[in-house]
């Protein structure tokens, strides 16, 4: 983008700035955006260029449409904006690159962070203020991480299991892990899915290691072999589908020809009505 780069930050009225490529986001990240906002403030100013009309400077965005409406949810009715020179053109072209850009990181990633900023000698309460989580779940993270505990850093993240339990599970010994989840349980800390969801996540911990294996997502070019070869494996899953497809209605078939011909039997009818056996299920009385 050709534009002249800002040399300071300017409070601007967020009235007086057009959002020219907007974009939908989910609404889960966008309110922990707008509590982390609201916490510890702004991080990071929006990027702008300045338009002068008759009434006075307005603003396209360049960047920072998240940062905007979360101020906005916060009742600011100023931001934080670094001001450029831009065209018009520039700024969609600038504001699509961001998006395009924009990493996706995993959580575990994420995580590596904070303890990357503890390693950079920040101490655990200062990383609390910075990132607007709690002392006790950085120095979970850090603990975790340090023993190589990514299975249950992720499953902590994602909620699956408190950090308390997690801590217990990571310096626990296999036989000590069984006692750990009961007394979870016993505690009302782990009760119903969530109980099955960390039984389930301790036993792939046992099986597969601490660690996740981090798969190369990039598509690689296949050969023509490769293609015949996964042709023809779905060519035979799909006939034996058919096979046992047909097997099934074989068996279905001489089922019905067999109630059938009972049915009709005269000696047989007593019996039934004996045994209180007089209705037939409608699906099946269809067929008969």
């Amino acid at each position: 983008m050709s534009a002249t780069p800002a040399q300071k930050i300017e409070m601007i009225p967020i009235s007086s700035i057009t959002v020219i490529n907007a974009r939908s986001r989910n609404r889960k990240q966008f309110r922990e955006i707008i509590d982390n906002i609201g916490q510890i403030g702004l991080k990071r100013p929006i990027t702008v260029a300045r338009r002068m009309t008759s009434e006075g400077p307005c603003y396209d965005l360049v960047c920072g449409q998240g940062r905007i409406e979360a101020f906005i949810a916060l009742g600011q009715a100023e931001v934080p904006a670094l001001v450029v020179n831009a065209r018009t053109e520039d700024c969609y072209i600038a504001s699509l690159v961001e998006n395009c850009a924009r990493r996706k990181l995993r959580a575990v990633d994420l995580l590596n962070d904070i303890a990357g900023m503890n390693r950079r000698g920040h101490s655990v309460p200062k990383i609390a203020r910075m990132t607007g989580l709690t002392s006790e779940y950085i120095y979970a993270i850090i603990s975790l991480i340090e023993k190589g505990e990514e299975r249950l850093l992720k499953a902590v993240d994602c909620g699956q299991i408190p950090f308390s339990i997690a801590l217990e599970i990571a310096g626990a010994q296999d036989h000590e892990i069984q006692s750990a989840l009961q007394t979870a349980y016993e505690s009302n800390l782990l009760r119903g899915r969530k109980l099955i969801q960390a039984k389930r996540i301790v036993e792939m911990r046992r099986l597969r290691g601490k660690g996740l294996k981090v798969y190369d997502s990039r598509a690689r070019p296949m050969s023509s072999e490769a293609i015949l070869k996964a042709f023809e494996a779905d060519t035979t899953k799909k006939k034996m589908l058919i096979k046992r497809a047909n097997a099934a209605k074989s068996r279905l078939a001489f089922i019905i020809a067999a109630l059938r011909t009972l049915l009709l039997d005269s000696r047989l009818k007593p019996i039934l009505e004996e045994e209180g056996l007089t209705t037939v299920p409608e699906v099946l009385a269809r067929k008969l």
